[in-house]
């Protein structure tokens, strides 16, 4: 197999492979008959060892020079938008709901800013939860049946 000197972004998955993880490659397909795209998505396995992703992060994978092993094709690169904060890809700036956060910190400047308002500079970065409510550092797992339990990192 050849290597392509080609990058690839997609959004990473949960996995149950050791040291690999499953990225989500979405692409639009053309529908000749109705003119329309489709969403198409593709599932690549890419060498994580590190675990640098997370699930719902959006990363970058180039295709290895000769496969590790039949599924593992690719590498991670780097995690381009880490989930939870919201990145404008164009300006670089952050963005909640449809405005970006400096818009918003001026308009609370000038007008004065409510009690209730949140304070995104004080927020702890993401993790900070893992254990109690996030669960995707937790290894995943294949749900074989239900009995009945709660089971929180099964696929």
């Amino acid at each position: 197999m050849s290597a392509r000197n080609l990058l690839l972004m997609g959004q990473c998955m949960p996995c149950v492979k050791a040291n690999a993880s499953k990225i989500r490659i979405r692409r639009m397909e053309l529908d000749k008959n109705l003119n329309m795209y489709f969403k198409k998505d593709e599932f690549l396995f890419a060498h994580d060892p590190q675990k640098v992703c997370k699930t719902g992060d959006v990363v970058l994978i180039r295709e290895l020079p000769e496969r590790l092993t039949r599924l593992i094709t690719h590498k991670v690169e780097k995690v381009v938008y880490p989930l939870g904060d919201i990145t404008d890809p164009i300006t670089g700036k952050s963005v909640v709901v449809g405005k970006y956060r400096d818009q918003i910190e001026e308009a609370n400047r000038m007008f004065g800013k409510s009690e209730k308002a949140f304070d995104y500079s004080k927020a702890p970065p993401r993790g900070r939860l893992e254990g109690t409510k996030d669960f995707t550092h937790g290894e995943t797992y294949i749900k074989y049946h239900d009995d009945g339990k709660d089971q929180p990192f099964a696929v």
